[in-house]
């Protein structure tokens, strides 16, 4: 079994050039975890996640804190939200590299991909680089899942 079997084909894609404030939207309105940056070609070049963003509102003392269980609430820093100069930056200035894999990777590989590069989603591209899906941890464990003998 390959990924094709597991993925989604309706893919949501910005280009480099969109706002991370246009992207937010994006992530809101379809209510997706990450979104390909692709070029003209539709091959991508890059990525940008729901945690990427995330990441712009959370305070920064969180990267230096190993346990942030004893921290109840962040009290004042829960109502901040990044400022508008920030939100119109391009995506291009805090997307990462876009790792994908083609369309007849096998399940396990990915799902080795995905464990080793802390990924919850991954583009999925065909023999000629351009994104044709895109599919998920969930995805990829329910197909394997899914082939396990029944008693």
């Amino acid at each position: 079994m390959n990924v094709t079997s597991c993925m989604k084909r309706k893919v949501f894609s910005i280009h480099t050039d969109l706002t991370l404030r246009e992207a937010a939207r994006i992530f809101v309105r379809h209510h997706i975890g990450l979104l390909p940056v692709v070029d003209k070609d539709d091959k991508p070049i890059g990525v940008i996640g729901m945690r990427d963003l995330l990441t712009l509102e959370l305070p920064d003392f969180v990267s230096f804190v190993a346990d942030v269980d004893f921290v109840h609430d962040f009290g004042a820093v829960e109502e901040t939200r990044p400022s508008a100069r920030t939100l119109d930056r391009t995506v291009k200035s805090l997307m990462k590299p876009s790792i994908t894999v083609d369309e007849d990777c096998g399940l396990l590989r990915a799902y080795a991909l995905m464990l080793q590069h802390n990924l919850h989603d991954l583009p999925v591209i065909s023999k000629d680089g351009k994104l044709v899906g895109i599919t998920s941890r969930v995805d990829i464990g329910a197909a394997i899942l899914s082939t396990w003998p029944k008693k």
